[in-house]
Order: structure tokens, then C-alpha cells, then sequence
């Protein structure tokens, strides 16, 4: 077992790192993790798990699944919070949505995520390579649930459409932090446009969901305006999880959210009308995503729970 490395305080009477003890986790070497590997070797494949450090790597390669990043691993966008390299992104590559589709066929997955990175310098916004995309992984893989993780497209309307047509089982779009952060966390992105873009996804027919970081600054009053925002634009599934600095260069850690508050937030998410909650530290935007699908499925769970309460 490898330990991954995950950012803490240090303490102020010592220069040693001190990790907080839930948010340590293993790495599993296994054979499914192996097999994982070698697929997106193979094909070429970028994967958000990789470039984005994700904490749940291990776990979720164990299993073999995984979340496929399309257009390239070269951001057109320089957030504060994100691992993914800024710069120029090479020329787009057209076979990428039939690879996609084949590594899933291979992997023999019952539910796939997809996310890329912005592509502001192209017409289409990376548009009809998603769509491209999304249809081929279907064609290749009809009994498979997918995700799409997408950008905001900088809001235009035609190519939100595309994911639309494209019909996914779950569209999901970032909001990665509260109002009053947004300008520092994610430079080139606009709260109420993100909010409008899950809107857009809503009054399409589309499953919607969202996810946010905490630890960067933000109140609790303000993590439950963004998520009352949340749900006045019919968002279903929301996920909490806490923020980890992937580089001294990214946004410091202001604060690491107890568990115990995620929670209490994963509470009031449930009774201001969310389907579906995941809220915990080291909770990412598709971890346990091929439960997200099933509508209905968070919320009895949650109901079950608060019965069982009842009548202890």
C-alpha cells in the first residue's frame, strides 16, 4: 500500500506536516488498479484522476473505473485550485471519441465519467468533440451509464445544446466555490454563468449536478446561499468535499471542514431539496457518480435514515 500525499496544517510549534486523521488514504497496488493502467497507457488516454491528483485514484481504479479527460490535458484556464496544466492545447485530435469508447468497452464499466478541460480558443468550445464523444462511447457501450463533467462554455447557449442532444445520463458542471470566491478560485469563470449553464442543462430534460470545495475561505452562510442557488435552478445531485492544495503555487488551504460538518451540510442539502448529497472530505465530483445516476436513490437513503433515528 502507497500512501498519497494530501496537504495539511503545520503546526506552530513544530515545521512538521500534520495531517488530519481523516484525510488519510491508501493507494491499492492490485491487479484491477494494473489493468486500469495499462488501458489508459495504451490508448492515450488522459484521465482527470491523474491530472487533477485526485485522492480516490486508488479506490476507484481498484474497481476499474475511472473519469476520462477529453481535448487534451492542457488547460486554456489558469484557476487557482486546479493541477491541470494551463497553456496552449494542442490541435484537436478527432479519433479521441472512438478510443474513449474503446478503453470503456474494454474496461468492461457499467458507468463512465467524462470531464475535459476549457478549450476557449476553439469556435465550438470543444462542443462537437463532446458530443462526438458522448455518442460513440454510447454506440460502442449501450448498457453504460454516463457522466459528463462539462465546462461552462462561457455560456453559450448552441453549445450547451450539444451536450443536450448528445443525452447522457447525468450532466454535471462545477460551481467549485461560493459567490464571493469565484473571481480568485476560478479566474476566467462567472458564478450566476455556471448557474445559468446548469439551468440551461435543466429545462433541457438533463439529470443536473454540481460540486463544490470547501476549506478555501468561505462561510457556512454562504455555502448554503450557493446551495439554495442550487436548487432554484432544479440542480439534483450536489457533492461537498474539501479543498487540498495540489502545488505551493495553487490557493493555500484556509481551513480543513470536520466531518462532522459535512455532515450537518449534507443535511440541510436534503431538506432544501437535493435528490442526492455526497458531502465529505475527501468526497470528489465523481466519486461513487454511478449512484448519482439513480434518481431517487440518495434522497430514500437519507429518508431511511433519518426513520431508523426515529426509533432508536
Amino acid at each position: 500500500m502507497q500512501e498519497l500525499p494530501v496537504v495539511s496544517k503545520v503546526d506552530a510549534t513544530s515545521s512538521k506536516i500534520q495531517k488530519p486523521s481523516w484525510l488519510r488514504v491508501k493507494l491499492p497496488i492490485g491487479e484491477s488498479y494494473k489493468h486500469v493502467r495499462g488501458l489508459v497507457d495504451t490508448h492515450k488516454l488522459h484521465t482527470i484522476c491523474e491530472s487533477g491528483n485526485c485522492p480516490n485514484m486508488g479506490e476507484c481504479w481498484g474497481e476499474g473505473t475511472a473519469t476520462f479527460m477529453i481535448l487534451g490535458n492542457v488547460c486554456t484556464r489558469s484557476c487557482g485550485f486546479c493541477a491541470v496544466a494551463t497553456g496552449r492545447p494542442e490541435p484537436v485530435d478527432w479519433d479521441e471519441p472512438q478510443r474513449v469508447a474503446e478503453a470503456i468497452h474494454l474496461m468492461k464499466v457499467k458507468h463512465a465519467v467524462l470531464t475535459s478541460v476549457d478549450r476557449d480558443e476553439l469556435k465550438d468550445g470543444g462542443s462537437i468533440i463532446w458530443y462526438n464523444t458522448i455518442k460513440a462511447v454510447k454506440n460502442l457501450n449501450p448498457d453504460t451509464t454516463l457522466e459528463t463533467l462539462i465546462p461552462d462554455f462561457k455560456g453559450n447557449a448552441d453549445q450547451v445544446q450539444r451536450i443536450i442532444e448528445a443525452a447522457p445520463e447525468v450532466v454535471s458542471h462545477n460551481m467549485e466555490t461560493v459567490e464571493r470566491l469565484t473571481r480568485q478560485v476560478r479566474v476566467q469563470a462567472k458564478y450566476h454563468r455556471s448557474l445559468e449553464v446548469l439551468n440551461l442543462l435543466k429545462k433541457g430534460g438533463m439529470r443536473t449536478k454540481t460540486g463544490m470545495m470547501l476549506g478555501l475561505g468561505e462561510t457556512k452562510e454562504e455555502v448554503v446561499q450557493s446551495m439554495r442557488d442550487l436548487v432554484n435552478v432544479g440542480c439534483d445531485v450536489l457533492t461537498l468535499g474539501q479543498y487540498l492544495q495540489p502545488t505551493k503555487k495553487h490557493l493555500t488551504v484556509q481551513r480543513f471542514v470536520h466531518p462532522d460538518e459535512f455532515a450537518e451540510l449534507r443535511e440541510i442539502g436534503y431538506e432544501l431539496g437535493f435528490d442526492y448529497v455526497e458531502s465529505g472530505p475527501l468526497v470528489r465530483s465523481s466519486y461513487h457518480s454511478e449512484k448519482h445516476v439513480i434518481k431517487g436513490w440518495g434522497r430514500n437513503k437519507w429518508m431511511e435514515e433519518k426513520a431508523q433515528m426515529i426509533h432508536l
